[in-house]
């Protein structure tokens, strides 16, 4: 494995951290306004290219500190406008981050762990197994290196990664403090400079992590819902055995209390013959009553040994016209990225698995989850 470095890495720290990170080093606060816009505005990650720093200011930022990012191994292009990178972390490990463009915006599908102790056996990446939390700067750290790959505007114009979706390998909320803090940097005018309405976490239902998240950060959430019962659900998302939908639902109805813009986006993988018949669909009709709540239909990505097949389109269009008949606002999400194994479910990262997954016997099919 490489060495990891032992400066500090800026890309950790929101603006209130660099401000005191700029103090204890005996410099005004200001300077970290002028150090994030560097980062994040203009893509600089050499000190000595910031020229409204004095020369003794950047010298000791040479010794002390780094911008670090991710380093690319792979880019894969898609024959939609899709890219997809592989990249590496210093410790050698790797994941993937994904890039959708679309009329008026740019998405970026983060990752927040190499690789996810979840078991949601719909979803084909996680045989890599898990190996860790990512840091904040190694979150946010995908954000600048999509910027600077894509062309960061030479005049104050808009950056080309306007959308950012937690929806890459692992469970942010089981990294929630990085995520967090990752996710107001994304938000900061002086940071990436992305509306928190543009900012959307998804989970696969950490019930007490969603009751944090309400009090502290104000950003879209996404719920992996994928069944209308726990008998189901259970079999889909295995953590359901431990936050049941009666409990997952009473989270999301609380993060909307009081709140009069929020809604929960409910992701729903299509899986022929088994979640999407039409009491499927009435039954979810039925639990989500009450929860202002918009539907995703997400056909399934099929991958080998999985055992599953997406659903038939008739079946598909049923299922949503019941909802939409319900009261519900849904839709069919396009699938985007096939080509490159960057759509719904088929992230893979290269990890160092702590899990030791791949040496049991009776090893299943285990999910870095990878909804897009």
């Amino acid at each position: 494995m490489k060495a990891v470095t032992r400066k500090i890495n800026l890309l950790d720290m929101n603006q209130q951290a660099l401000r005191d990170f700029f103090a204890s080093i005996g410099e005004k606060p200001f300077r970290a306004t002028q150090v994030m816009k560097w980062i994040y505005h203009e893509g600089i990650s050499d000190f000595q290219a910031m020229t409204n720093l004095g020369k003794a200011l950047r010298a000791t930022l040479e010794e002390k500190a780094v911008i670090y990012y991710p380093t690319c191994i792979t880019e894969m292009p898609s024959a939609d406008g899709t890219r997809k990178w592989i990249l590496e972390m210093e410790d050698g490990n790797h994941i993937e981050t994904v890039f959708i463009p679309e009329k008026g915006r740019g998405t970026l599908c983060v990752s927040s762990q190499v690789g996810c102790t979840l078991n949601c056996t719909f979803c084909s990446t996680a045989t890599q197994g898990y190996n860790r939390n990512l840091t904040t700067g190694e979150i946010t750290g995908q954000v600048v290196f999509a910027n600077r790959t894509l062309g960061i505007p030479a005049n104050a114009g808009k950056l080309p990664v306007t959308n950012v979706v937690m929806m890459g390998m692992g469970e942010p909320l089981m990294n929630f403090d990085n995520v967090i803090r990752a996710m107001e940097i994304m938000n900061d005018d002086i940071g990436c400079g992305i509306s928190r309405r543009r900012i959307t976490l998804s989970t696969s239902g950490v019930v007490p992590a969603m009751y944090r998240m309400r009090d502290v950060c104000d950003v879209s959430l996404a719920v992996s819902l994928h069944a209308p019962n726990d008998d189901l659900r259970s079999e889909l998302v295995p953590i359901n055995r431990k936050y049941p939908i009666k409990e997952l639902l009473e989270a999301c109805r609380h993060y909307v209390e009081g709140k009069a813009r929020r809604r929960i986006t409910f992701e729903y993988i299509m899986i022929d013959g088994v979640n999407d018949t039409r009491k499927h669909a009435k039954e979810l009709a039925r639990i989500l009553e009450g929860v202002p709540a918009k539907i995703n239909l997400i056909p399934f990505n099929p991958f080998p040994q999985s055992g599953y097949r997406r659903s038939k389109t008739e079946n598909t269009e049923m299922f949503r016209d019941i909802l939409i008949a319900a009261g519900y606002t849904t839709i069919i999400r396009k699938t985007r990225g096939d080509d490159i194994d960057a759509a719904c479910g088929q992230l893979v990262g290269k990890v160092f698995d702590r899990t030791r997954r791949q040496q049991k016997a009776d090893a299943k099919t285990v999910s870095v989850r990878g909804i897009l």
